[in-house]
């Protein structure tokens, strides 16, 4: 998803994966508000990792939940300005992607 904030369509979605046999269940989005209580829904559901971006502050959130893992786009995203402000192709930066495990 784009953003996570109410996470309750997302452990409900994750339970019924469980109920279907799903192994491990993973939840993806770009930006993780996760405001009020979602860290302790999460915490506590059968979602295994919860995995989100650095664009928006979220430290204290990972305190409450363990399963919050954030990946880093500050350099992804002074790039792509330098790219804009430079006028040279975007395209290079979904060119070179690699994974890490």
């Amino acid at each position: 998803d784009d953003l996570i904030d109410d996470v309750q369509s997302f452990v409900a979605a994750a339970e019924m994966l469980k109920e279907n046999g799903a192994c491990k269940i993973y939840v993806l989005a770009t930006h993780g508000l996760l405001s009020s209580d979602a860290p302790r829904l999460l915490d506590e559901s059968c979602i295994d990792e919860i995995v989100v971006t650095n664009t928006i502050p979220h430290e204290i959130q990972k305190l409450q939940c363990h399963k919050i893992k954030t990946i880093d786009i500050s350099i992804l995203i002074a790039e792509a300005i330098r790219r804009i402000h430079n006028k040279e192709s975007m395209s290079y930066l979904f060119r070179n992607v690699t994974l890490e495990d």
